[in-house]
């Protein structure tokens, strides 16, 4: 079995809500582990995250090691960044064996060609503050700039102030027609390679499904919920969305 999942926000609000969504997230990892070959993490598992060469942000131990636990068992684990976790190095691949890719992937899952995004940076022509900003925060010149000059303390510090309110301040869609944007690139996406049979996002925090004749396309939602949708493709190559309460 292959699992999708995404926006956990890891660290995101207070005290008490960081640590249940985590112990939430571990038990999603408990039950994904029972069958799981691969565990895809479609992007913002971290509210924030800054890696700098010898620091890392504190917390998260009990999902690092859970991680960890599982590829010492042979379960492969991907992530690929979103916009609140593409800050990451080499840690989280050479201490908890997970692979870290910072563009969108293509694979073939049991079959089927299989397009996987976080979807924070597609579909943005029209937007050129939003270009602007996602070509500074990827910046590799940008972030080292950043590292150099700005204290680990002070750069947690503001850089979960600035996670906190970006997240506060896009309030979660509440109609399918929000995703319509994605919806656009994965057709225009699909023209352009006519054997993609799956599109999986994250990032709009709503959990759906769109199913059309040759190209299905899949949303998980974030974690804020009492019921989050995540999603799976067996290993005879059907899509599902599921639910996790």
């Amino acid at each position: 079995m292959y699992y999708f999942v995404s926006d956990i926000h890891l660290g995101g609000g207070d005290e008490q809500q960081a640590r249940c969504t985590e112990q939430r997230f571990l038990r999603w990892l408990d039950m994904a582990g029972k069958d799981a070959d691969t565990i895809f993490l479609v992007g913002d598992i971290f509210d924030f995250w800054f890696e700098y060469g010898n620091v890392v942000p504190k917390g998260f131990v009990r999902t690092l090691g859970k991680l960890a636990s599982l590829t010492d068992r042979g379960i492969k684990i991907t992530l690929i960044t979103g916009n609140h976790d593409m800050w990451c190095r080499d840690y989280l691949c050479r201490e908890c064996g997970v692979e870290v890719q910072f563009t969108p992937q293509e694979r073939v899952i049991a079959g089927r060609r299989t397009f996987i995004a976080h979807g924070d940076n597609m579909n943005i022509a029209g937007k050129p503050m939003l270009r602007l900003m996602n070509t500074c925060f990827r910046s590799k010149i940008l972030r080292a700039i950043f590292s150099w000059v700005v204290h680990p303390d002070l750069a947690l510090r503001f850089g979960k102030w600035w996670s906190n309110k970006s997240r506060l301040s896009h309030p979660k869609p509440s109609t399918v027609e929000s995703l319509g944007f994605l919806i656009d690139y994965a057709h225009s996406y699909k023209q352009q390679h006519p054997d993609t049979d799956y599109v999986i996002f994250g990032h709009l925090h709503l959990g759906h499904i769109v199913r059309e004749e040759g190209l299905e396309i899949l949303f998980m939602s974030d974690w804020t919920d009492e019921e989050i949708y995540y999603g799976t493709i067996d290993t005879k190559g059907k899509l599902e969305l599921k639910t996790f309460r």
